[in-house]
């Protein structure tokens, strides 16, 4: 079926038109950015993520597959909870009818890992990067509660390996959603030889903290990075899930991210339990398709 997203090719039509006057000495050029916007942007790069627990609909494996084809995309994250667990291959065997790609896996749960070996799939696993404290040490010397961290992840780190599955530690607040401890709990595991799987998942929803600094953080994680999940962002009291495009910072968001280093998948949020996934995925992509539209070049 025809995927409805090739509004963005027309949209950067509009967006950088042939024979723009040439920008200040410094500043990006039209067509550099263009063909980034493009590129991350594609239909084919957006993943559909906090999307099954979160459904006012509640829909099933099957529904859920058809709806996410219907929207045109290829690829989902999955996020469950226990009521989902006997679902588990009833999700894989739906999403490959549908041609959709499970792109990445919430959490850990051995019977997921044992149909992953059966269906042959390998999809990321994204884990909440850990917060350990530094008992018996100095809590203020990092090295020590990098080094926990790394050690807390070594089991999940050898599973997924064996899996031949990406494993991304996830920001979701805390002492180990920050960037630079991100970083370095993934160059700890590196180092150890035989990490180069670890990587780093980074959402703009637990990251309101680090918005004044996102172009540094983003520029940090790059390196590792497999995947970035994109959501309006407002400061507080603002509601901390907010459809893109509706956020007071989104328009600075986008510019850092269209002009860093990174190419690697878009995930765009429901998390709204409140109403339709999708609805909700609609007003991302809508949203997305405006603020790109509307950007300052």
């Amino acid at each position: 079926m025809p995927r409805p997203h090739c509004w963005l090719l027309l949209l950067l039509g509009l967006l950088f038109p042939a024979g723009a006057p040439a920008q200040t000495e410094g500043a990006q050029t039209e067509g550099p950015r263009s063909e980034r916007a493009e590129e991350l942007f594609a239909a084919e790069n957006l993943v559909a993520w906090c999307v099954v627990p979160f459904d006012a609909r509640q829909r099933g494996p099957e529904a859920r597959a058809t709806m996410l084809q219907r929207l045109g995309f290829s690829k989902l994250a999955y996020d469950w909870r226990e009521a989902q667990v006997p679902s588990f291959e009833q999700e894989i065997v739906e999403l490959q009818k549908a041609g959709i790609e499970l792109f990445a896996f919430w959490d850990e749960h051995p019977a997921a890992f044992e149909l992953f070996e059966k269906y042959n799939l390998q999809p990321q696993i994204w884990k909440t990067a850990p917060s350990p404290t530094a008992e018996g040490h100095d809590e203020n010397d990092p090295a020590v509660r990098v080094a926990a961290a790394a050690a807390q992840l070594r089991p999940l780190v050898d599973r997924t390996r064996q899996l031949g599955c990406k494993l991304g530690l996830y920001n979701h607040g805390g002492w180990g959603g920050e960037p630079e401890n991100l970083v370095a709990v993934v160059e700890a595991l590196r180092q150890q030889g035989d990490a180069d799987h670890v990587g780093i998942v980074y959402n703009l929803h637990h990251a309101h903290a680090d918005l004044d600094r996102l172009e540094q953080a983003l520029q940090q994680m790059q390196p590792y990075l497999l995947c970035l999940n994109l959501n309006g962002m407002s400061q507080p009291p603002a509601a901390k899930i907010l459809p893109i495009g509706s956020g007071e910072h989104d328009r600075e968001w986008l510019r850092v991210v269209l002009e860093s280093n990174y190419r690697g998948p878009i995930g765009i949020l429901d998390h709204r339990p409140e109403i339709d996934a999708e609805q909700s995925l609609q007003q991302n992509l809508r949203g997305l398709k405006h603020l790109t539209a509307n950007a300052s070049p």
